[in-house]
């Protein structure tokens, strides 16, 4: 091989490893961009156990107290 074959096959290389390194690029920015949607999601999920678990206390803490209620009921009449 010649000085005149070897630059255009360098040439083709760096073509083909520019275009190798943009495909792999590409295709792992969607994948961080799904992995960002999908952490968004969780996130919204995360807020929506966090304010169901404040009813569930605030519900909790209203039952406690009318047992308590009924329970001076009861002793009162016993």
């Amino acid at each position: 091989m010649n000085g005149s074959t070897i630059i255009p096959i360098a040439i083709l290389v760096i073509i083909f490893a520019s275009v190798t390194t943009i495909v792999a690029s590409y295709f792992k920015l969607q994948r961080h961009r799904a992995d960002a949607a999908a952490l968004a999601e969780y996130r919204k999920l995360a807020e929506r156990v966090t304010e169901q678990q404040g009813e569930m206390s605030a519900q909790l803490a209203e039952l406690g107290e009318r047992v308590k209620a009924v329970e001076k009921l009861l002793q009162s009449v016993g």
